[in-house]
């Protein structure tokens, strides 16, 4: 049965999960999603969203089934990423590319794009390398993060001519340090920390799990969980994008298209002021929506 969302036809033309999800074939791919799968009150098949393990096991089939993922593992209580509107950055970011290349996506090796704070999931290198063959240079500042996505790496041995990993080993620098001489990016990603401290991280997870309808009485969970340098930097989100604008300036004759996510739709003209202010060659806001939540892409170059 396919659990169609009511807002999924927003996602992109080209997201393969536009018309939701047939829980019987993904169960079929990875058995141990069917201890979480229920009957919801539409008569559809879902998942309990608020169970991180749910939501692992769920990502784990789409992988399999979608991606030519046969193994993916994430580490302990990090980001477990929400596979369709990950998709949907990439197929943006296609989109971005075709306008430099006569309104034709360019796929391949020749292709090559910087994930800014891979995460063990690996994700947006795992989509793009399948979805366009793209080859991706994947960054993480954080050890056990890059260990397991060299894990994740190793037992699907098709990436490991897709994906390089680098550590950034300066919490201070974004790009500095991780793009080398030769490196020229056809396009950086970036799904930044959106927030300020640890305490605004926990003020809106409680709010967010308490509106899934869950018992009051019940411990927060974090259904998409995440480690410190996922979730919060000082400054938050603004502060992050601001440096990276100013970082991109500095190595502007190794990048093309500089992407962000955007979650704060108060951050855009602040950020906007920036680039215009420094003469930003192109910028584009490309809004993205995956059901109740409503997000955008900041892109640019110089």
């Amino acid at each position: 049965m396919t659990h169609k969302g009511a807002t999924s036809s927003k996602l992109h033309p080209r997201n393969k999960h536009r018309n939701g999800y047939q829980m019987d074939k993904l169960c079929k791919s990875n058995p141990a999603l069917l201890a979480f799968v229920f009957t919801n009150d539409f008569g559809t098949q879902s998942i309990d969203f608020a169970n991180p393990k749910a939501v692992f096991e769920l990502n784990k089939a789409l992988l399999v089934n979608e991606y030519k993922i046969k193994n993916w593992q994430i580490s302990p209580n990090s980001l477990c990423p929400g596979i369709p509107g990950r998709a949907d950055y990439i197929h943006y970011v296609a989109d971005l590319l075709a306008k430099d290349n006569e309104n034709q996506i360019p796929t391949g090796e020749k292709i090559k794009v910087l994930d800014i704070g891979t995460g063990s999931s690996l994700i947006y290198p795992l989509i793009g390398a399948q979805e366009y063959e793209w080859n991706f240079t994947a960054t993480e500042i954080d050890p056990k993060s890059i260990q397991y996505a060299e894990i994740n790496i190793n037992k699907n041995t098709w990436l490991k001519k897709k994906i390089q990993l680098r550590f950034q080993d300066d919490k201070e620098h974004i790009l500095q340090g991780i793009i080398f001489e030769k490196d020229r990016f056809d396009a950086v990603i970036c799904n930044p920390p959106f927030f300020k401290s640890r305490e605004d991280n926990w003020k809106v997870s409680s709010k967010k799990f308490q509106n899934l309808h869950k018992d009051k009485e019940q411990p927060t969970v974090q259904n998409f969980s995440g480690h410190p340098n996922e979730l919060w930097y000082p400054g938050g989100e603004k502060a992050f994008i601001s440096k990276l604008i100013y970082e991109s300036i500095q190595l502007k004759d190794h990048l093309n298209w500089v992407t962000t996510l955007v979650s704060s739709k108060d951050h855009i003209k602040p950020l906007v002021a920036i680039l215009e202010y420094h003469k930003a060659t192109a910028i584009e806001i490309i809004p993205m929506q995956q059901g109740q939540k409503v997000s955008r892409i900041l892109a640019w170059k110089w």
